[in-house]
């Protein structure tokens, strides 16, 4: 770039001239701007000299290679000042800037940290998911930490809530046996902790972070293996000896173990539960635990030592419109939520009584047909809101009156919609009980709702903080969500349904985890044994060691030993309850 040009405006291409030594290279615009300096960014990355200088270095190769980048990167050369629309610069330039710096050498503590992942995970892992997880992702952070140290990284505020919510999610298999939480919570927990290594502050940082862990998936081992190899010879080297000695004490630990376990039936009953299973059978499954275990824990740490800069990509602000074209539309929209509101709290003052008897409908149709609906609305609302953000005027104070003013109403009758979408919800399980999908969705409707509140609150004191805000509320919903146990309350819920109106869904509580058992308990016999046995069953076949056995499956067990199953409640019994409880 010339001196004299600024970045984010676009540079006129000049006749190329016969080169006189490398060419000056500019960096890669990474705001608004007509021309970006793409072929820059890649020429830094494969290797020395301009784009122009490999090219050619007379004045006619020049020319044709000119010619042939602009038509291949659609180079516009018009005057910036001409009333004509441009949409910024070529998607290539966002991620000119994002390419991570290489990471310090590897330090000992890192290593043994995935050393220690690794045997973890090849001891913890093998017999499903519960402490075991939370247990090997300790060291794994603390590699990460030691990474991020030598980096010359401290972590900020948010590092550590990023950190500390990703363990913390870690908790919810070690707490409830159902998986579809646990899953949400490890998802969730791979999220949090790729924010903690790259420490996202906009929305490109927090949206691209919680992928950002796959850019090390192969650089993370090779650093690894380099800084192995550095210290298993040379004068540096020493890992040989302490590799070779931790060999010997493990085959002096197996040979006298087994003796010893031969000797005696209490040591050998101590020492089966105090040691991981690691029959020969299992090796091959055992040998992968261990290399995921200490792959995860490279890529964690190259990440912490080297992140990918997520925060500079930049996507160019749309081109602001008038006040007319962008606040009539809303406006409409706006009015149209007042009416909608209106009908509601009409029909919540004059009872569903009159409603239900115009429309014909149910009282479970008319709110199972409108909470859908309703979440739909939700959902678009928050794209209209990004949308108009996006294109909203910005010359002068008074647009941005404008623009809080009809957001803020906007928002203010979205958060009136997502009320009544919960209350249709509640109507709904009224009538039918309460499942997994239908807790699910309210969940989703009300951090909808809190994302609203999020964007107002945005619009009055700044919105820098929101987009990390709005990723740790999704964050603390899924913790929130698993720590509350959703099949507990489902069964919870069901159970009192039952007491009132004497209605049950045998059927679907047979297929709820082991966190249901303490609800289901309450149920009289023979109900309690229909319910209770698919638990049982389950609990039954699975011998699990203390570190795979989840708080939930505990209980339940606790349960059952302590009242076991009615032998009346055979099959034929339960399947006759079944159909009877279902249709009362």
């Amino acid at each position: 770039m010339k001196p004299g040009t600024d970045a984010g405006e676009p540079e006129i291409p000049e006749a190329p001239k016969a080169p006189e030594g490398p060419a000056d290279e500019a960096p890669a615009a990474r705001t608004g701007g007509a021309l970006s300096k793409g072929d820059s960014a890649r020429g830094d990355s494969g290797g020395s000299g301009s784009g122009r200088a490999r090219a050619g270095g007379t004045g006619s190769g020049g020319t044709d290679f000119e010619k042939r980048k602009a038509e291949t990167r659609d180079v516009d050369t018009r005057d910036p000042d001409e009333d004509e629309e441009w949409d910024g610069p070529v998607v290539e330039s966002w991620f000119a800037d994002v390419q991570a710096k290489p990471p310090a050498p590897i330090r000992d503590a890192t290593l043994w940290a995935a050393l220690a992942t690794g045997v973890l995970s090849m001891l913890l892992l093998g017999d499903g998911l519960a402490l075991n997880l939370l247990l090997v992702a300790i060291p794994a952070a603390l590699g990460a930490y030691y990474a991020a140290q030598a980096a010359g990284r401290r972590p900020h505020r948010w590092t550590l809530v990023w950190g500390v919510g990703g363990l913390a999610l870690l908790s919810v298999p070690a707490l409830r046996d159902a998986d579809w939480p646990s899953f949400l919570a490890v998802l969730a927990a791979v999220a949090a902790g790729s924010l903690a290594l790259h420490g996202g502050r906009t929305w490109t940082g927090v949206l691209f972070g919680p992928i950002g862990l796959y850019t090390s998936l192969v650089t993370g081992p090779l650093w690894g293996w380099s800084g192995l190899r550095e210290r298993s010879g040379g004068a540096r080297g020493n890992v040989g000896p302490v590799v070779r000695a931790l060999a010997v004490a493990a085959v002096l630990l197996v040979v006298f173990g087994a003796l010893f376990a031969g000797a005696d039936a209490a040591f050998a009953d101590l020492l089966g539960g105090l040691v991981p299973d690691a029959s020969v059978s299992g090796g091959p499954w055992h040998v992968l635990l261990f290399v995921i275990g200490v792959v995860g824990a490279l890529v964690a740490a190259h990440t912490a030592a080297a992140p990918v800069q997520w925060d500079r990509v930049e996507v160019p602000a749309g081109r602001p419109r008038g006040r007319v074209e962008w606040a009539l539309p809303l406006i409409v929209l706006a009015a149209l939520f007042a009416v909608f509101n209106a009908v509601q709290l009409a029909v919540l003052f004059g009872g569903y009584d009159a409603v239900l008897e115009k429309t014909g409908q149910t009282y479970a149709e008319y709110a199972r047909q409108g909470f859908w609906q309703l979440l739909l609305v939700t959902l678009l609302t928050l794209l209209v809101i990004v949308f108009a953000l996006r294109w909203a005027p910005r010359d002068s104070s008074g647009d941005w009156t404008l623009v809080r003013a009809v957001l803020g109403t906007l928002c203010v009758l979205a958060l009136v919609v997502v009320a009544s979408a919960v209350r249709r919800m509640d109507m709904y399980v009224e009538a039918y009980g309460l499942t997994r999908l239908r807790i699910s969705v309210v969940t989703v409707e009300l951090w909808l709702g809190l994302v609203i509140v999020l964007i107002m609150a945005a619009g009055v004191w700044g919105a820098r903080w929101l987009p990390r805000a709005v990723l740790a509320s999704a964050a603390a919903g899924v913790l929130a969500f698993g720590l509350v146990s959703p099949d507990a309350l489902i069964a919870e819920r069901n159970v009192q349904r039952y007491e009132a109106k004497g209605s049950f869904d045998l059927d679907y509580a047979r297929g709820l985890s082991a966190d249901a058992a303490p609800a289901l308990d309450k149920l009289d016999e023979p109900l309690r044994s229909c319910a209770l046995r698919s638990i049982a069953q389950d609990l039954e076949g699975a011998d699990k060691s203390w570190y795979a056995t989840s708080l939930g499956e505990a209980r339940a067990r606790d349960i059952l030993d302590g009242r076991p199953l009615s032998p009346d409640a055979d099959w034929n019994v339960c399947n006759r309850l079944s159909t009877e409880l279902a249709y009362r």
